[in-house]
């Protein structure tokens, strides 16, 4: 399965959840990406590498706008938010063969200008979503 991951500065939400189903799924491709080019480069923000931390996890990763191309190279790109999905929809070129998806029943809302408690409950949506997308390819015929 290749999957990514996508939020709108690609620091915060997407990375997180990148991680943590990186860590669940290690045999998977698991990447991040964002619809705005804004931190290109950057690395998460600093309370979203404190929370992940704090579960034991890390990341490398350095924020990146989605391409064309990741439109053909995933299987699925997960929106994290309806904004998300809207922009990924509109950019969606013709030949792409990957799946348009929200990651989660309902939007994960963006803790960027929030404080830390925002992060850590941001995280639990994230890894609980993330738990069921591991088990539900393992429950697949």
């Amino acid at each position: 399965m290749r999957i990514l991951m996508v939020c709108l500065g690609n620091i915060c939400r997407s990375p997180m959840a990148e991680a943590v189903l990186r860590a669940l799924r290690p045999d998977w491709t698991v990447d991040s990406a964002g619809t705005g080019h804004w931190h290109r480069g950057e690395p998460p923000d600093e309370r979203a590498l404190a929370e992940l931390a704090r579960h034991g996890l890390r990341t490398t990763h350095r924020a990146r706008q989605v391409t064309a191309e990741d439109y053909r190279r995933f299987d699925r790109l997960l929106a994290m938010d309806r904004q998300v999905l809207a922009e990924l929809e509109r950019r969606r070129p013709r030949d792409a063969t990957a799946r348009l998806e929200l990651f989660d029943r309902q939007d994960v809302p963006d803790p960027y200008y929030e404080g830390p408690e925002a992060f850590a409950a941001v995280y639990e949506q994230i890894a609980r979503r993330c738990r069921e997308l591991a088990e539900e390819s393992r429950c697949a015929p």
